[in-house]
């Protein structure tokens, strides 16, 4: 997979606590690389970081990426020769209640990276991530590409923009000559589903959470359509983007979707039902919805992936009936049975969708 390009490399992995932070952090230490992880705490309770039991397989970091001296002092001793950018503050409802922590957070995150491998000096491919709310939405039907304008009508959206355009000017600043040392990118995901998410605020989650304990789920939006995709697509793509950029300098100052086929945009509700089919109790006609949503979402979004496509060779690999099968099975596996076997089963979900991408022709499973 991937060349064998991460095989005994020193990687970073900012919020490797996070659920896609903890999800890439084990698919690198199953590729052979030496990991390393950055983040300030366990941001939810169940965390997946902890139930999968990884401690002893990465090196962890604790600190604040909006501590620029913390971040310089980490990339002085780890000396990364891969960086992967996710740590954030992700909740797009938390950013109306903390609108200066999520702007100092997914800005100066970004910032203080780029600012300290710049005083670093060394040669290093950065993957920065961001999000798919960085467009100015304007609820159009066909996907957003990368160039169409970024934007954000809320704290969360203008977080992300602004973080995209810190890249391109240290990009251009800094990190432009295509012989340079430092290559960078950004990869803007859709929405991710996926085992081990425990995020207030979210639908899986909430929805696991309401089954697990009979409960109703509470709906902000049943009817908003969104790009579901299952934690491992975007991170195949981020895996790929960092392979690349490694090979290939002028892939360095790009953006990059990854979301899940155009077939896969669905409801809210549409999702509901098909967690259902894997969660027995689970009931999708059992929901509230609120009355009147305490902040404005967005009731259509779209990506379009062809970008990620052409230039990386990266297309998205299960149906949306096989990414709620994933997500699903782990959940009811965590609640029926325990934390004991979850590093077992997220690891045959990992081997899963690798034995699928190969059979699918997935360039990086064939390169």
């Amino acid at each position: 997979m991937f060349a064998n390009i991460y095989h005994k490399k020193r990687v970073l992995v900012t919020g490797h606590t996070g659920f896609k932070g903890a999800w890439l952090s084990t698919w690198l230490y199953q590729l052979g690389a030496e990991v390393h992880g950055l983040a300030i705490d366990m941001p939810t309770e169940p965390s997946l970081y902890e139930v999968l039991g990884i401690s002893d397989k990465l090196y962890h970091h604790q600190g604040d990426v909006r501590d620029f001296n913390f971040v310089k002092n980490t990339l002085e001793a780890v000396r990364p020769e891969f960086i992967f950018h996710l740590a954030a503050q992700s909740i797009v409802k938390k950013s109306y209640e903390s609108p200066l922590d999520t702007l100092t957070t997914n800005l100066l995150g970004h910032a203080h990276l780029l600012e300290a491998i710049r005083q670093l000096g060394q040669p290093c491919v950065m993957v920065m991530v961001t999000s798919d709310k960085c467009y100015e939405n304007r609820e159009q039907l066909h996907g957003y590409t990368e160039f169409d304008p970024l934007g954000g009508d809320d704290p969360y959206s203008a977080s992300k923009a602004a973080a995209e355009l810190a890249v391109r000017a240290w990009q251009r600043s800094f990190f432009s000559k295509k012989n340079g040392a430092v290559h960078i990118a950004t990869a803007r995901a859709g929405n991710v589903i996926g085992g081990g998410d425990w995020a207030e605020g979210r639908i899986v989650p909430d929805c696991i959470r309401a089954w697990s304990c009979g409960q109703p789920v509470h709906l902000r939006k049943p009817n908003a359509t969104r790009p579901w995709q299952h934690v491992l697509e975007p991170l195949s793509g981020y895996l790929c983007l960092g392979q690349l950029l490694a090979e290939q300098a002028d892939l360095g100052g790009e953006a990059f979707n990854f979301g899940p086929k155009a077939n896969q945009n669905r409801t809210v509700l549409d999702l509901l039902e098909a967690l259902t089919l894997h969660w027995p109790s689970g009931k999708a006609d059992k929901f509230v919805v609120e009355d009147s949503p305490s902040f404005k979402e967005a009731n259509l979004l779209r990506l379009n992936c062809d970008k990620a496509h052409a230039l990386l060779g990266w297309k998205p690999i299960l149906s949306f009936e096989e990414a709620t099968m994933l997500t699903g099975e782990w959940y009811h596996h965590f609640y029926k049975k325990g934390a004991n076997e979850m590093l077992r089963l997220t690891l045959q979900q990992l081997d899963f969708f690798t034995q699928t991408a190969a059979k699918r022709d997935a360039a990086w499973m064939l390169r």
